[in-house]
């Protein structure tokens, strides 16, 4: 608080009051007699003082005590001049400030009032009741009682400013105590924290918070040990996990290894296999090609059989034709013959008649004779032709019988050769699907290669990884080697945490139960 605004609450007070001019100079009447009797009325405060242990412990000697009844009565001056300026509540601020430093509470500054106050106002009362003290002075009029009340408030407006000033300094040293505290209180956590994260800084996990602190950061400690004893648990699964891993890292490498090399003789077997299956689809290709050829050669025989079989139908029929006029001509040659016979025994008849008539029947006798013998040629020769007609129709017969049983082999093979294209039919058709299944499988076996050949890449990809993966597991194993996680456990770095500074000795806070001795200079600001 600057001094104007001082001046400018004091004048507000004393305005509250009614502490103003003319009370001042009621006040400055008073003056002489406070004077005089200030210290005496300061002995028995201090005799008081000596009386009493709890403010006796202010006063560390008889010469602080001789200081500070110095120190009021040239404050009381003041008050018994009526002077409330600026100069005046520098001089309050002071005592006020004292106070509050040293530890002195309102209740005995205030006591002390009460007892000079006590002492001045019985000795005005009895030094000039029943007279006037305002008669010799200016004021002719005023009342004794006006006057004293007009010192009482110029005592309450000191005693106002005093512990309003204890407060407001009680309360900076509060603020400034609780602030030392807390920044020690910082300075104790951060220490500590600082020694456990400095174990953490150096992968010590093992490293546990025992130290007493303060309630507040109990959770704190807790937690950073739970978190700790977490993590530390956590890092030994990892390491179990990473031990897992590199295991079966090794594991899958050396099955990476052997399917490795057992693919790769796959992929030589596939391919050679896929080879084999392309030289069989080729071949059954050509053997459905020419399935495909030899079922068109079937259906071709198949039907010059069904025509022949027409041609030997036909033969048959013209055999019987033939057989039928073989008889035709038989019976004529019976009838030739008949014919032949006729004429021989006309010719006889005519000979026996010729010769009855003698040299007149001669020329008859010579043509029946010439008849005769064309008959008998005629009966000859329709004989010889008889002869081969039946021999003819033997051999037509024969024929006959022949060409029926070449229709009915005909007909035989014919129903065989529909039995061939029916099976060659369906050696074609089996052919093309074994062809169009052989294609598929000939597909399916290259891209069998095809895949085999990618997971050959494959698997030496994944045997690189699995190298990796277990370079990695090594790698993170070393790693979590360098942590401690229990106390059994080696150090990761040698030496331990460097241990943080001491802390520096925290500012003395303020001592508001008053258990120090005033120090020889602290009356000084009096």
């Amino acid at each position: 608080m600057d001094t104007s605004k001082n001046v400018v609450d004091i004048s507000d007070r004393m305005e509250f009051m009614g502490l103003d001019e003319e009370s001042s100079e009621l006040i400055q009447l008073l003056k002489p007699v406070v004077e005089r009797e200030l210290g005496n009325g300061l002995d028995v405060f201090y005799e008081k003082l000596r009386m009493t242990p709890e403010a006796k412990k202010f006063f560390s000697s008889e010469d602080q005590i001789r200081r500070a009844k110095g120190a009021q009565l040239g404050h009381w001056s003041s008050i018994s001049s009526g002077r409330f300026d600026a100069q005046y509540v520098t001089q309050v601020r002071a005592i006020g400030s004292v106070h509050a430093r040293i530890g002195l509470q309102p209740q005995w500054y205030i006591g002390g009032y009460a007892i000079i106050v006590e002492h001045l106002i019985k000795t005005i009362i009895e030094e000039y009741w029943p007279g006037s003290l305002l008669k010799r002075g200016k004021l002719d009029g005023k009342s004794l009682g006006e006057a004293l009340a007009s010192l009482i408030k110029g005592v309450m407006l000191d005693m106002d400013l005093a512990i309003s000033i204890y407060s407001e300094e009680a309360e900076k040293a509060r603020v400034k105590a609780q602030e030392e505290g807390i920044a020690k209180e910082r300075e104790l956590v951060a220490r500590i924290f600082g020694k456990a994260l400095s174990h953490l800084s150096q992968k010590d996990l093992s490293y546990r918070v025992n130290e007493d602190i303060p309630d507040a950061y109990v959770t704190l400690r807790d937690d950073f040990n739970g978190s700790a004893e977490t993590l530390a648990a956590a890092l030994q699964h990892v390491g179990q996990t990473a031990d897992a891993i590199q295991n079966g890292s090794s594991e899958i490498r050396e099955a990476s290894g052997e399917l490795s090399k057992r693919s790769e003789q796959q992929a030589v077997s596939v391919e050679e296999t896929a080879s084999a299956v392309e030289e069989i689809t080729a071949t059954v290709a050509s053997t459905a090609k020419r399935a495909e050829e030899a079922s068109d050669l079937v259906k071709t025989t198949k039907d010059n059989a069904q025509h022949s079989g027409e041609v030997v139908r036909n033969t048959v029929a013209a055999m019987g034709e033939i057989e039928s006029s073989s008889d035709q001509i038989a019976s004529i040659i019976g009838v030739i013959d008949d014919i032949a016979f006729q004429t021989n025994l006309l010719a006889l008849n005519a000979g026996v008649e010729a010769a009855r008539a003698g040299d007149a029947g001669k020329g008859f006798a010579v043509v029946a004779q010439e008849v005769r013998e064309l008959a008998q040629r005629s009966a000859v020769a329709a004989q010889e032709i008889k002869e081969l007609i039946t021999k003819s129709g033997a051999q037509v017969k024969s024929g006959v019988t022949l060409v029926a049983e070449t229709g009915q082999a005909l007909e035989t093979i014919v129903k065989e050769v529909e039995e061939i294209s029916v099976h060659a039919t369906a050696i074609l058709d089996t052919a093309r699907e074994q062809s169009h299944g052989l294609q598929e499988i000939n597909q399916a076996v290259n891209t069998i290669d095809q895949g085999t050949q990618q997971n050959v890449t494959m698997v030496e990809e994944s045997s690189a990884a699995t190298h990796a993966l277990a370079r990695q597991a090594a790698s993170l194993i070393e790693l979590l080697g360098q942590f401690r996680l229990s106390p059994g456990d080696a150090v990761a770095q040698q030496g331990e945490p460097d241990a943080p500074a001491p802390p520096a000795p925290a500012t003395a806070a303020y001592v508001a139960n008053g258990n120090a001795a005033i120090d020889m200079d602290n009356w000084s600001d009096y």
